[in-house]
């Protein structure tokens, strides 16, 4: 048996292919190809566009994938959200679905879009909001260059925005924000009603969130006097307590415990002060919880 698999192509291609990487799915492709190998003879992947995964994925074509929230809502697509991934790297950062007018424009608030014409590619996200808001405007699909196209050729555009630097470039202002969006791993409804294909995308979730528990988390591990224990573990931060173990020598023990990879280098010429010598540290794949 099989799990057809869809994974995003484009910008968060690179970021997706590490995030399994490190949860031990290894996926190597040929130029050009849209059909990744992957070390798990077990699964069958596919790249596609973002936006379409959740489509596929609810029509059976797929049985899982990976896109964002933005996008399940677009489609109106009806599966399970099988987990959240939110990845420190900028491409997993939760991202915003924003409207954005010219600097120089009248317009203050969604309430003000009435009768105007709106640029964005997400026209049923935009058509929703305007909805909730009891506004009726013309939202039309957008190819792409979204932003060049206020004034002239729309009052205003619903765009996707991580810090609006792109947005101000082009002299436009932030009104609101609709959405902000973050990836998921989802399933077909009777894919995820299989149970050989439910555990195999259940453990897949567990993986990929125990990469993601230990992005920027080292483990350390020190020998030290049994008299230095309280010194160290007062100033050693940990999960929760860290793990001591004895050595040979009945006068020394050995530590080990993971911490944050931003205080390092701050925290170990400390350890070092406190008695703990040997110090090693290591990088993490994966902490399940």
């Amino acid at each position: 048996m099989k799990l057809k698999l869809g994974l995003p192509k484009g910008s968060l291609e690179e970021a997706t292919f590490q995030l399994f990487q490190k949860a031990g799915y290894i996926f190597t492709t040929s130029f050009r190809s849209y059909f990744p190998a992957c070390n798990d003879a077990e699964i069958e992947t596919i790249l596609l566009r973002a936006q379409e995964v959740a489509r596929y994925v609810e029509e059976g074509v797929l049985d899982a994938g990976l896109t964002g929230k933005d996008w399940i809502l677009e489609n109106n697509a009806d599966i399970v959200e099988v987990v959240e991934l939110v990845y420190s790297k900028a491409s997993f950062r939760p991202v915003r679905w924003v409207l954005a007018v010219p600097n120089d424009s009248p317009i203050q608030t969604v309430k003000d879009l009435a009768g105007k014409y709106i640029a964005t590619e997400a026209v049923n996200l935009t058509k929703r909001y305007l909805k909730e808001n009891g506004v009726e405007a013309v939202v039309e699909f957008s190819w792409g260059a979204t932003e060049v196209k206020p004034p002239v050729l729309a009052d205003a555009i619903v765009e996707i925005t991580e810090t609006g630097s792109s947005l101000k470039a082009n002299k436009l202002r932030i009104v609101e924000t609709i959405l902000t969006s973050t990836p998921r791993l989802i399933a077909n409804k009777a894919s995820f009603n299989d149970e050989w294909k439910r555990n195999k995308i259940k453990n897949m979730a567990m993986l990929l969130e125990g990469a993601i528990n230990a992005q920027n988390k080292v483990g350390l591990k020190m020998n030290l006097r049994k008299q230095d224990i309280q010194k160290v573990k007062i100033v050693l931060p940990s999960m929760k307590k860290p793990t001591v173990s004895s050595l040979l020598d009945e006068d020394w023990v050995a530590l080990e415990t993971v911490i944050d990879e931003n205080i390092v280098r701050e925290i170990i010429p400390i350890l070092k002060q406190n008695g703990a010598q040997d110090i090693i540290e290591y990088p993490l794949n994966k902490i399940i919880y």
